[in-house]
Order: structure tokens, then sequence, then C-alpha cells
């Protein structure tokens, strides 16, 4: 299993329209990506700001394919000019876990 935590800055009093990009992303992924089996959106408890996604993919082939989708594509597009920075991405593989 291939986990990315994904965090990413809304420009202040930008963050209800990065939501809503966000929150319009994971119904995307839940409706065309069966090799997801986790994409949950969070938000830090002392900036609303800032978003962090948790996303499993049940291997390297379906990450590689959420790259290239085109809901993807066009969340890239509703980023622009409510983004504060890049997002910062990290990749990890599980080793262990309780589901």
């Amino acid at each position: 299993m291939i986990t990315i935590v994904a965090k990413l800055k809304a420009i202040e009093g930008k963050q209800d329209e990065l939501k809503k990009s966000l929150t319009t992303m994971i119904a995307a992924v839940k409706a065309n990506e069966p090799g997801v089996p986790v994409y949950s959106l969070h938000t830090a408890n002392d900036d609303p700001t800032l978003f962090m996604f948790y996303e499993q993919y049940v291997d390297a082939d379906a990450q590689k394919a959420h790259g290239t989708t085109d809901h993807m594509k066009a969340f890239g597009a509703s980023l622009r000019g409510v983004l504060d920075g890049r997002p910062q991405i990290e990749a990890y593989t599980q080793i262990d876990g309780v589901s």
C-alpha cells in the first residue's frame, strides 16, 4: 500500500474556495478510482487555511494513474489563485496497520 500525505495551504480568505475544490476532488476519486481505498481530507485544528489529504493507493500503478486523470488536471487548474505556495507532498510505503 502506498500512502501520500499532501498539505495545501490556502491564501488567507480563500480557504472556502480551496475546500470546495478539495471536496470536488474527493467525489471524483470516489467515483472513478477503485485503486484508492482511502482519500481523506483534514484541516489543521489551529490553522483553517491548512488542509491535509491522507491518501492510500493499492499499488504504485494506482498512484500513477491518479496523477493522470482528467479530474486531477481539472483539480490542478482549480488551485490557481487560491494556494499560498506549492503543495507539500510526502510518499510512504505502509509496513503494518489496523483496518
